[in-house]
């Protein structure tokens, strides 16, 4: 596997195996390479299809002598932060052997430092340990049976912190045999001196301890000496490491308790990171159960008017009424037709799709009842359309709206009778299909402007499904982003785990004219291009500019009741006395909102209301 060297200036040299996909560098303890004189989080080290890169949180990053701020790296490239420097070996036998100093220890430190050395190397299977996915049950017992071994202590308890009271999580004796889980088994006044202090303890000898000798519980329990270490994270108390030896004469030193120190700190920060897996794959599962039961088939939404839309989806699904689903592009339609045909009798049948927008209208005849042989230039053989083609499934005639008028005579008897005829062919031929149609114009408009013909509007018009815009989904949008997110990091294998707090507001409050479909690909190419672990607001190409404005009660009073006016006098044909008496205000009231109207103008409705203009008032 890749390794480091790491090299600091105070000589120390050390190297670290790179054992995970994402090694975080920085000064914090929450760091997998911890080095003091670096900010809390610096750099990142992500192995991804056999390449390393190393990115840098900051500007200060210097690979191979140029400033970098990130780079893929090979053996030997050298990676300095001010005068801290790693060297980056693809392989870790290749890097050299690692020297805590360059200043020889003296002789009567060669026991001490095997006792340290031993703690090291099981701090390394601890880590290994942590690599393997260990659940925190099992891991508590690992780091007690190492304690005693490194300690020789005749039994061990590591306590937790749960809901503010001490818990004994694992009891063991030196010969790995079970102890009552019970904090009776404990000093109680030695317990409670380490969780008021924070700080490691070790009682030589406890019977002849002034603090300790009178204690009810180092009688009662003949403790001949005690080490306790606290378990801390980021500075709060997690839980406690505690031994004890009860054969007289054996003793706990200070040496002893530096090297319980040395396990502990590492003990403490491998259980907070076995707790955060755990309560993120809970976090997960919590996610995913809400996801499912927010959604129907490839379709998320806890948002009221999506959940309205589900209803009514499972209420038409099971018969052959026709459907027609309006909402704005992006927003879903097709997912919709086809979730209302999984769920149908016709499940089992084909979903046939055809967008009447986008064939030309000489052809479109063909594509939807299919021709015969001969029937125009270039019909060198019969044919079959898509009607045919969904016999025993269902027809999704997509962007309907555009359909040309001559042509809805002959859809609508197709509709009506269930029978289509070809092109250049006089044969009727039944068909059982059931019809769902989308749009994202106003049909009742279409119908009034006689662009669409009123019939087949209420043929096709029996149930009516719409799907909100995205900006009216506030409770679905996070929901979605997140979903997106994961979808994108597990197809393209990035290492990207979340959002900023600043990238979720600008979701939020960004108007998202191209809906669900431009959520799904500004995520997805954030998740491509983005430099650190979590998305900004410039990797969603979101600027402060794009987000809505958000105004004070009082303007947005005025703004709507300005709308609402105007609608009024489109509605009357601009006679301002008739609108004046529909609202219940004084004439002047109208007079007076139009010459503001003049003076200044408000902002363009997005429906393209405020485009319209208002006629002059007719006697």
């Amino acid at each position: 596997m890749p390794a480091i060297l790491v090299e600091t200036p105070e000589q120390e040299r050390r190297v670290f195996a790179l054992r995970r996909p994402v090694v975080s560098i920085g000064a914090s303890d929450d760091n997998d390479l911890r080095i003091a004189g670096l900010e809390p989080t610096h750099a990142q080290l992500v192995q991804d299809q056999g390449r390393t890169t190393i990115v840098g949180m900051l500007r200060d990053m210097v690979v191979n002598g140029r400033r970098e701020k990130r780079a893929v790296l090979k053996t030997g490239d050298q990676v300095r932060f001010g005068h801290l420097c790693l060297t980056y070996f693809e392989r870790e036998e290749d890097a050299p052997r690692a020297q805590a100093t360059e200043t020889p220890a003296p002789p009567e430190a060669s026991a001490a430092d095997s006792q340290i050395t031993r703690a090291y190397r099981r701090l390394r299977d601890f880590t290994a340990r942590l690599s393997e996915d260990e659940p925190t049950g099992r891991l508590v017992e690992i780091i007690l049976d190492a304690v005693l071994e490194l300690t020789a202590a005749d039994k061990g308890f590591l306590v937790l912190i749960e809901d503010g009271h001490p818990v004994v999580r694992a009891a063991r004796r030196i010969d790995r045999k079970e102890v009552q889980l019970s904090l009776d088994q404990l000093s109680d006044s030695i317990l409670q001196r380490v969780i008021e202090t924070k700080e490691p303890l070790v009682v030589k000898d406890a019977l002849a301890s002034e603090e300790f000798k009178a204690s009810e519980s180092v009688i009662n329990l003949k403790l001949f000496s005690v080490m306790c270490c606290p378990l801390l994270e980021r500075q709060s108390l997690r839980g406690l490491l505690y031994v004890g030896h009860h054969r007289p004469g054996a003793t706990f030193d200070d040496q002893s308790l530096e090297v319980m120190e040395i396990f502990a700190a590492q003990a403490s920060l491998l259980l907070g990171q076995a707790r955060r897996l755990e309560e993120l794959q809970s976090e997960k599962t919590r996610l995913s159960e809400q996801l499912e039961a927010d959604r129907m088939g490839r379709l998320v939404g806890s948002c009221e008017s999506m959940q309205e839309v589900f209803r009514r989806v499972r209420r038409v699904a099971n018969t052959d009424i026709s459907v027609l689903v309006t909402g704005e592009t992006g927003t879903g339609k097709e997912l919709i037709a086809r979730q209302i045909h999984d769920l149908s009798r016709r499940a089992d049948g084909p979903f046939v799709v055809i967008n009447c927008g986008a064939i030309p209208e000489n052809l479109l005849e063909s594509e939807l009842f299919g021709h015969v042989r001969g029937a125009f230039t270039g019909a060198e053989r019969t044919r079959d359309g898509r009607f045919q083609a969904a016999n025993g499934g269902t027809l999704f005639l997509d962007e309907i709206g555009e359909m040309p008028l001559a042509l809805q005579v002959k859809l609508l008897r197709a509709i009506q009778e269930r029978v289509v005829v070809k092109v250049g062919d006089g044969e009727p031929e039944p068909v059982d299909i059931r019809i769902v149609a989308a749009t994202n114009r106003n049909l009742e408009a279409e119908v009034r402007a006689g662009n669409f013909r009123e019939d087949l509007y209420y043929r096709l018009d029996v149930v009516n499904v719409r799907l909100p815009p995205l900006r009216e989904r506030d409770d679905d949008l996070l929901v979605l982003a997140r979903y997106f997110l994961s979808r994108a990091v597990q197809r393209y294998q990035r290492p990207v785990k979340g959002f900023t707090n600043s990238a979720e507001m600008a979701i939020r409050k960004y108007a998202w004219p191209g809906n669900v479909r431009e959520l799904e690909n500004r995520i997805e190419k954030a998740v491509v291009l983005a430099d650190g672990p979590s998305l900004t607001p410039g990797d969603l190409d979101i600027r402060a500019e794009d987000l809505e404005e958000v105004l004070t009660l009082a303007d947005a009073k005025e703004r709507f009741q300005a709308r609402y006016i105007r609608m009024v006098l489109r509605r009357n044909g601009g006679n301002r006395t008739r609108t004046a008496k529909e609202l219940g205000v004084d004439p002047r009231t109208i007079f007076r909102h139009l010459e503001r109207l003049q003076e200044d103008p408000l902002p363009e409705d997005p429906a393209g209301a405020d485009a319209l203009s208002v006629e002059p008032e007719r006697g």
